[in-house]
């Protein structure tokens, strides 16, 4: 013998709250804010006038030599004519030729 199958028996059916699903689509508008903006170069020139004033020194020596007959009175020594240095004929250095007084002494500082 066959078998058949027997037929489900369906139930009434159980309704459940209605589910929202929501499709989201995105679209993307470039908005464009112009910022102007504008640069000036400013060049500062300054002139620094520097004046000088050079200044040289020098410094000068004067020197002067003074001569003396240290000699005595009238028949002494350096007297004219008398023994010693004098201003005649006579033994002894005088004011001519022959031995002098000897070389210029330096003075302690200057060009010389």
């Amino acid at each position: 013998m066959f078998c058949r199958p027997r037929p489900n028996k369906v139930l009434p059916a159980v309704m459940h709250p209605t589910k929202n699903c929501v499709n989201q689509t995105f679209t993307t508008y470039e908005v464009p804010h112009i910022h102007p903006q504008h640069t000036t170069t400013v060049n500062n020139i300054q002139y620094q006038h520097k004046h000088y004033f050079p200044q040289t020194q020098s410094a000068v020596d004067n020197v002067t030599n003074q001569q003396f007959n240290c000699g005595g009175g009238p028949g002494g020594p350096g007297a004219p004519g008398g023994p010693g240095p004098g201003f005649g004929p006579g033994p002894g250095p005088g004011f001519g030729p022959g031995p002098g007084f000897g070389p210029r002494p330096r003075p302690p500082f200057g060009p010389y």
